[in-house]
């Protein structure tokens, strides 16, 4: 029984199915395209609302320290997961990472626990898209009728929260088309996302009063480390970038360069712009739901106001977009590993895409944010990518002992310091999170166990050799 929890896939078998006929996916990024993802899933909400809301709530102006904490966990697993993308160049993610290093059993938990951790997150972002996409209609006097802009389980409820549905299909049928023209059109979302933020920043700076930043901490050094346990979700993306893997041209070279390039960009302008909207506006008055919009509006720019709510939901939508795409290569990694049917890991004869969960996951989606309420907890997106760090983390660790002759086109620098530092850091943001989070991630993971008992055990790849 141990031998089969803990047995390895051999990294030769893993770069084997990447490469062989029929079955790998075609390489067609470069390395502006990596950044671009890792960006686009990045920088979304958490620029746009949470800067605000958790000044007013837990760290006033010392939001940006929060953004700093955050920063520094997610550095040290970005570290990790450049080594083992460089060195691992497969679809999968940290699927495929613990599935090399760690075990099936450990594969199989953290495969299982991102796709909990996509799935939810698509479903919150698309019904925020849909909250920002109905506001911006009604500004220009086009109004959409209640009961198709809710589901029946919201508050008010209604039929169907039919925006949600829209932009899910339609990503997914993108997503079908290539991950080429996917590419292409996120690059294009992620250019207008960072020209908004830069406008708010030219705008907004010269209007700074030092004399708002203080007290600095008013909540305590606790409120930034709690502030840091939910922002952190605003920092979710970077691992995005290692689901295509399989389809970047170099991936030795750029991959490492995809997930540190776009997790410094966007450290740079969480900070830049949570240290203006708190040096403009007293943090007390920050707590809405659209506080970069709020600033403007305090200095009398009602049009650059407008511009921001555009940005804010061209980046909402390729933090979707890139949502949908991260979560079929796990699937398609599973699949064809034999631990979920095999029926799922089919490539598209023409766009040479995992199309059919593709299809999947887009439906799923769909379907449950045209249904569900929006308060679902979105720790659990936290408390599922924290563990899927640690275990990346701990991956590197194991590799450098057990195969030393790898190569290692890029090495996690201050070995073993930085990858052991993640796993403490990851694991204290997740000491932070509330006791319901854990029960029901729990849930999920037992839920997971009986399926990969009752089937993935003994169908397996491995298990059949």
């Amino acid at each position: 029984m141990r031998e089969t929890l803990f047995r390895t896939k051999p990294l030769a078998n893993l770069l084997e199915d990447a490469t062989g006929e029929g079955r790998g996916l075609r390489r067609t990024l470069r390395v502006w395209d990596l950044i671009a993802i890792g960006i686009g899933c990045i920088i979304g909400v958490g620029i746009f609302v949470l800067p605000g809301v958790e000044a007013a709530k837990h760290s006033g102006p010392g939001i940006t320290l929060a953004f700093a904490v955050a920063a520094a966990a997610c550095a040290c697993s970005a570290l990790s997961y450049a080594e083992l993308a460089a060195m691992i160049p497969v679809a999968g993610s940290a699927y495929t990472y613990g599935y090399a290093t760690l075990g099936e059993i450990f594969a199989w938990i953290i495969g299982w626990d991102l796709i909990l951790e996509y799935m939810v997150a698509g479903i919150l972002v698309s019904i925020g898209w849909s909250a920002y996409f109905v506001n911006m209609l009604a500004q220009i006097g086009v109004h959409l009728p209640p009961s198709l802009i809710a589901g029946p389980f919201a508050d008010p409820p209604g039929f169907v929260n039919l925006p949600a549905v829209l932009i899910v299909l339609a990503l997914t049928a993108l997503l079908v088309r290539g991950i080429r023209e996917s590419a292409g059109f996120n690059l294009a979302i992620v250019a207008l996302k960072l020209a908004v933020i830069v406008l708010f920043i030219s705008l907004a700076a010269g209007h700074v009063q030092p004399a708002n930043w203080k007290p600095f901490l008013p909540f305590g050094f606790g409120g930034v480390m709690t502030s840091a346990a939910i922002v952190f979700l605003a920092y979710v993306g970077f691992d995005a970038v290692s689901t295509t893997a399989e389809e970047a041209i170099n991936p030795q070279r750029d991959m490492p360069i995809g997930i540190i390039g776009s997790l410094l960009i966007a450290t740079v302008l969480y900070m830049a712009v949570s240290a203006i909207m708190t040096g403009v506006v007293p943090y007390t008055e920050l707590g809405v739901a659209d506080p970069v919009a709020l600033v403007l509006n305090k200095l009398n720019m009602p049009w650059a106001s407008a511009v921001v709510s555009v940005g804010a939901i061209a980046g909402i939508t390729s933090v979707l977009l890139v949502l949908l795409m991260g979560q079929p290569r796990i699937l398609f990694a599973m699949s064809r590993d034999g631990l979920l049917p095999p029926a799922l890991s089919v490539v598209h004869p023409r766009f040479r895409t995992p199309y059919r969960t593709t299809i999947l996951t887009g439906i799923i989606v769909a379907v449950a944010a045209g249904l569900m309420r929006l308060d679902v907890a979105a720790e659990l997106c936290s408390i599922g990518t924290l563990l899927a760090f640690m275990i990346v983390s701990a991956g590197v660790i194991v590799l450098r002992y057990t195969r030393k002759d790898l190569h290692r086109p890029f090495k996690v620098p201050l070995f073993p310091f930085v990858p052991i530092l993640g796993i403490v850091l990851c694991g204290c943001l997740m000491a932070s999170l509330p006791w319901q989070t854990w029960v029901r991630l729990v849930v999920w993971l037992a839920i997971g166990l009986v399926i990969y008992a009752a089937y993935g055990r003994t169908s397996s790849l491995l298990a059949r050799k």
